[in-house]
């Protein structure tokens, strides 16, 4: 005899922190910050607003949560892919194809970026969420890949997180072309032949 199966609702509570988080990032995406309800956030994620506040007391704890869930496993995938055993180059295409591939693979990635930009002024929490989450440790992590290839004669002198901003700031300028004139009929953008562009060019100014 089969043993019984268990209700529906506890099989899926090990998920329902993950299916609020793409539902608020969907609702952030789609309506910015300041107009994302609570109750419209519950509701895209098919829970009771009670249930969405067993796991977040805020709003700011969802965004923060959104920002984490969408970026951190790249940041991890770099961190271990980037290892001190490989040349600077590979280092840099190994981050650079991590980065492209998570931004393909969530497009609402671009739509949180433009929320920042456009809400950060009246709302400088988000901001500071989006700064300790994403911008410190992504640049922390590049400049780190830059100061071992100055360390091992592959990268010219300079400051490593400069250099790592002028890597990434060709993709920022991508997502907001994605996210702001693609809408109205501007030529769509392929981030990948950007990044791929880029990075033979940028390496190659950046050679000892």
């Amino acid at each position: 005899m089969p043993p019984p199966r268990e209700p529906k609702w506890r099989r899926r509570a090990a998920h329902r922190p993950k299916e609020i988080i793409a539902a608020a990032l969907e609702v952030f995406s789609e309506r910015g910050f300041a107009r994302a309800r609570l109750d419209d956030i519950a509701k895209a994620a098919g829970v009771s607003k009670g249930a969405l506040y067993l796991y977040f007391e805020t709003k700011q704890d969802l965004f923060k949560a959104v920002v984490q869930d969408a970026v951190e496993p790249g940041l991890l995938k770099i961190r271990a892919d980037a290892t001190a055993e490989i040349a600077f180059d590979d280092a840099a295409r190994l981050g650079f194809g991590v980065l492209v591939s998570a931004i393909r693979s969530n497009p609402r990635i671009g739509g949180v970026v433009k929320l920042i930009i456009a809400e950060s002024r009246n709302l400088p929490e988000l901001a500071l969420i989006w700064h300790e989450t994403v911008i410190t440790p992504l640049l922390s992590l590049m400049a780190d890949i830059i100061r071992r290839g100055q360390r091992a004669g592959e990268v010219r002198s300079g400051d490593p997180e400069l250099f790592a901003m002028g890597l990434l700031g060709p993709l920022v300028l991508g997502l907001l072309w994605r996210e702001t004139f693609e809408p109205v009929g501007a030529k769509p953008l392929r981030l990948d032949v950007l990044a791929a562009q880029h990075l033979d060019v940028a390496l190659k100014g950046m050679k000892a």
